[in-house]
């Protein structure tokens, strides 16, 4: 009896010092940060696969963000299922068009590669290659020293990036092979050894590491307000803080120096598809105030480049809805 209640002793003090911890750490993530990174470059994620999902015209959509915006920094994902949809034929041809129209005006971009790249459901896998994974691990190389080889020589392209968030468990996607992913790393690193490479991972899901350590920069995620099934919409209850000491950690595990913000919430994270919920429904977890305020939330994390997520939204509301208040906002960002 006199064990069980030292047992039970213990773990009550084990448990308040938890609890205690954890109200120390909850309290230092959200401690106001006085210091902005008001230099900090803005870019976005464009995703012609989306665009054309809400029904926008996506080649007028990317016209729109280089000349009205005036966006210069881009994250392209190369999707494999679209340019490979048979085996050993390739189409192109809007890549092509995105880095030539890029091209034209001194942008930068992002060449997203992999199986797992930028928006749902993730994993962009050609319906032939879905059935047997050793013809999916052998053609995915392939497909990838393809896409290199066309686009190493084009000056638009600034960084390659390797898969999208491979650590983090998410979307419709085989489980992770991280023999495979560093397979592909490193064979984007053989075909072209002058360009640095982008791994990503989760900003609030994760520890960073394994990403960070395979990396020449690092992206992290941020969202700020998301919607989770049996919760509804809850906000996380952290600040910039919070990824100040993941960038801390990192750097003391593995030897990354160069931290970037790849991918700002910038769209509602809603239950089912965005554009066909009620625009008072979209509005909750995004609209031009929060806009601002999570650029400068991002600013304030300090990162030298943020990448916004959303940018097919705002066109959709502005041509689709007449509510063009998100478009104008990012075009005052972009301005400033």
């Amino acid at each position: 009896m006199l064990i069980l209640k030292k047992i039970i002793k213990s773990v009550k003090w084990t448990l308040l010092t938890l609890l205690i911890a954890a109200a120390f750490l909850l309290a230092y993530f959200n401690f106001p940060v006085k210091k902005s990174n008001e230099k900090a470059e803005l870019g976005v994620t464009f995703s012609s696969r989306y665009a054309q999902d809400i029904q926008v015209d996506w080649r007028a959509n990317f016209i729109a963000l280089l000349d009205d915006l005036g966006v210069r920094k881009i994250r392209i994902p190369v999707y494999w299922d679209l340019v490979e949809k048979n085996p050993g034929e390739y189409d192109f041809s809007q890549v092509d068009w995105q880095l030539q129209e890029a091209g034209k005006r001194q942008a930068e971009i992002i060449l997203v590669v992999g199986q797992k790249v930028p928006r749902w459901p993730e994993c962009a896998i050609p319906v032939w290659a879905q059935n047997d994974n050793q013809i999916r691990k052998t053609r995915l190389l392939k497909f990838i020293n393809t896409v290199v080889e066309r686009y190493k020589n084009e000056p638009a392209v600034e960084f390659w990036q390797v898969e999208n968030e491979p650590f983090l468990k998410f979307g419709i996607c085989p489980p992770l092979d991280v023999q495979l992913l560093d397979s592909e790393i490193g064979l984007v690193r053989l075909l072209d050894p002058r360009r640095k490479i982008i791994v990503t991972d989760s900003g609030e899901l994760s520890l960073w590491i394994e990403a960070a350590k395979r990396a020449d920069v690092f992206g992290t995620t941020m969202y700020r307000t998301i919607w989770k099934e049996g919760v509804g919409y809850f906000n996380y209850p952290i600040g910039p803080r919070f990824f100040h000491l993941k960038k801390w950690l990192a750097e003391i595990f593995t030897d990354q120096e160069n931290f970037i913000v790849i991918e700002l919430q910038a769209e509602p994270w809603i239950s089912g598809s965005t554009t066909e919920r009620p625009l008072e429904e979209q509005f909750q977890s995004m609209n031009a105030e929060k806009l601002k305020e999570n650029v400068d939330f991002a600013r304030k994390v300090g990162f030298p480049e943020v990448y916004l997520w959303g940018v097919e939204w705002w066109y959709w509301l502005k041509v689709e809805k007449n509510h063009p208040e998100l478009w104008n906002q990012a075009k005052e960002l972009w301005s400033q």
